[in-house]
């Protein structure tokens, strides 16, 4: 079968498509035929060696498509069944093997390829707005990154539960984006602070939802109000240095963490349970999954350079 293999760390040049055996399944796994491939940055910190891989190593771990068979003890699932995931190494492929306690089914009215473009960023998105601050009426929340794929995304949800949405975004076509995905105001990076302090009578918002990292992180500490809680969820833009916690103190007790979807998926019922609302909203006609882009195996490179070139919105798909 033919999969997108990194066999060194670097940039996107280092990705390139090769035949491969084809896996069979073991104990605990689901072979699966893939519809589409979702492309995320975690792959480029993994292609890059940021997250340290060993190599050579099959890039991409989300995912949708259909089971081709079922390794032994594996349960109630059956071939043929459309199923998603958000963590099998080895998604840039035209088949892979996914732990069964990763395996989620797919209802009537969601397609595979709005599957895979949902899962790990709607995922993502759910926890960050149910949990890792509970947003609710009357909340103040600023969304960096707003037409990206988390940003739309975790922008609606917000909606949803009767939030207020400020978004960052760099062009005036991704303003267009995230605004109609519900977000109120729209302002590019430099002005967010200052418009933070605006919307909210010089109080500052409640939650600041960061993905992009190094560039706006010391604006975004600087928009929430005292007490507010950063939620420094990725990198895009590259991580963050070391920092100095008093400075916390210093703008008024804030709250500062860095979540991650394994955190707030740690077991199976919760994984279902989330994927289950989110898969609902979107049959419900209550949640758009924008797809920015689709790509076959073979431009994998040009997919790594578009989303780190920012020149995407949405989610951008592998379809082998």
């Amino acid at each position: 079968m033919r999969a997108v293999q990194v066999e060194r760390t670097g940039g996107p040049e280092v990705l390139t498509v090769v035949d491969v055996p084809p896996p069979v399944p073991g104990p605990g796994e689901v072979l699966v035929d893939v519809v589409a491939a979702g492309v995320n940055y975690i792959d480029t910190y993994r292609r890059s060696g940021v997250y340290p891989l060993d190599l050579p190593a099959v890039l991409g771990s989300e995912g949708a498509g259909r089971v081709a068979a079922l390794g032994p003890g594996v349960e109630g699932i059956a071939p043929g069944q459309t199923v998603a995931w958000k963590e099998a190494p080895g998604s840039y492929a035209e088949r892979v093997l996914v732990p069964a306690a990763e395996v989620v089914p797919v209802p009537d009215g969601v397609d595979a390829r709005t599957a895979a473009a949902v899962l790990l960023q709607g995922l993502t998105a759910h926890y960050l707005a149910t949990d890792t601050y509970p947003a609710g009426p009357g909340t103040w929340a600023l969304v960096h990154a707003g037409a990206g794929g988390v940003g739309l995304l975790l922008t609606r949800i917000l909606k949803l539960k009767g939030a207020h949405v400020l978004t960052t975004v760099s062009t005036p076509a991704k303003a267009e984006l995230s605004r109609a995905a519900g977000a109120e105001e729209v302002v590019g990076y430099a002005e967010a602070a200052g418009r933070a302090r605006e919307l909210t009578g010089g109080r500052g918002v409640d939650v600041v939802y960061d993905g992009v990292g190094a560039d706006t992180f010391e604006a975004g500490l600087t928009a929430l109000r005292p007490r507010g809680l950063m939620a420094l969820f990725g990198g895009s833009s590259g991580q963050v240095p070391p920092f100095d916690v008093q400075r916390l103190n210093a703008l008024g007790s804030l709250f500062l963490t860095r979540p991650s979807l394994g955190a707030y998926t740690r077991t199976r019922a919760e994984l279902l349970s989330r994927a289950g609302e989110l898969f609902g909203w979107i049959a419900a006609g209550e949640l758009d999954v924008r797809v920015g882009g689709t790509y076959p195996l073979a431009q994998a490179r040009r997919a790594h350079e578009d989303l780190q070139g920012r020149r995407t919105t949405g989610k951008l798909l592998l379809l082998p």
